[in-house]
């Protein structure tokens, strides 16, 4: 076998897409990462790696290990994991948006403990799309299709997009013009702006003002400073007491958010939580 720090080095630097990133997720210098990935490659007698200036890409069999390698290394990370949690009954591990978790589980979260007062939660706001095996999580919700490659997808809720404003910045108008009005979007997510020309809309036109995250930019639209785009799962609670109100829904089902499990069998407080979460749906 190779040097499990050479293998390291070729799986951060295949998963990074750098020897810089990997460099730095390691906390190793890029050339240590370099050459490691170059012993690799003379013990291995093949190519990984094609270099072209500045940039890298895997050969076909640098893919193959690469895929290899990230399995392997999610296999070690969850009994690692496991190990450190020390019980079979440690908290139920949870990733997902901060916008998702803010707006539609912590309302709903009362309940579950009602009903489980002897289950853990341990929630991880994050707005990547994280490996679940490698970061020894149990559930993921995604926003998306539902097609994701290795795992297991179920429909959660809906998340197509709507358009909303205080009812104030309406000033009672059931049809306004939304060209004419302000925005809020959240900074990086650029389905906002594409579905707001889908509808017509001129951003090039528009007054639009980004926030760094959903709270921000929902926060913000409560206080009539603008019209926002978002799922109209997050919306649940503004909507029912009045905040906001819908003004366009084009009724569409996808995309959505999904629950996302690894294949295989679940421990006991692990399958209570996604029954519960699936009757919340």
């Amino acid at each position: 076998m190779p040097a499990l720090t050479a293998l390291r080095a070729f799986e951060a630097t295949a998963r990074l897409q750098g020897f810089s990133a990997a460099a730095r997720a390691l906390n190793v210098t890029p050339a240590a990462v370099a050459q490691q990935v170059r012993g690799l490659e003379d013990h291995l007698g093949a190519a990984l790696v094609q270099r072209d200036g500045r940039g890298l890409a895997l050969t076909d069999t640098g893919e193959r290990l690469a895929l290899a390698l990230g399995e392997g290394f999610g296999t070690l990370q969850s009994a690692v994991a496991a190990a450190r949690a020390g019980r079979a009954d440690g908290p139920v591990r949870i990733t997902l948006t901060t916008g998702f978790a803010t707006q539609w589980l912590m309302p709903r979260l009362r309940g579950f403990w009602a009903a489980h007062p002897d289950i853990g939660l341990s929630l991880h706001p994050d707005p990547r799309v994280l490996d679940l095996r490698r970061e020894g999580m149990d559930v993921a919700i995604r926003y998306g299709d539902g097609q994701w490659p290795g795992v297991q997808a179920q429909l959660l809720a809906s998340a197509r997009l709507v358009v909303a404003a205080a009812p104030g910045l309406l000033a009672g108008s059931a049809k306004p013009d939304l060209g004419a009005l302000p925005w809020v979007l959240t900074q990086d997510w650029p389905e906002q702006e594409n579905w707001m020309r889908s509808i017509g809309i001129d951003t090039a036109g528009c007054l639009m003002t980004e926030f760094p995250n959903e709270e921000l930019a929902l926060a913000a639209a409560r206080q009539g400073l603008g019209v926002i785009v978002e799922s109209l799962a997050l919306l649940e609670d503004d909507l029912k007491t009045g905040r906001l109100v819908l003004v366009q829904d084009n009724q569409d089902a996808l995309p959505g958010y999904f629950i996302i499990t690894q294949a295989g069998p679940q421990r006991p407080a692990v399958r209570r939580f996604l029954a519960w979460l699936v009757a919340q749906a």
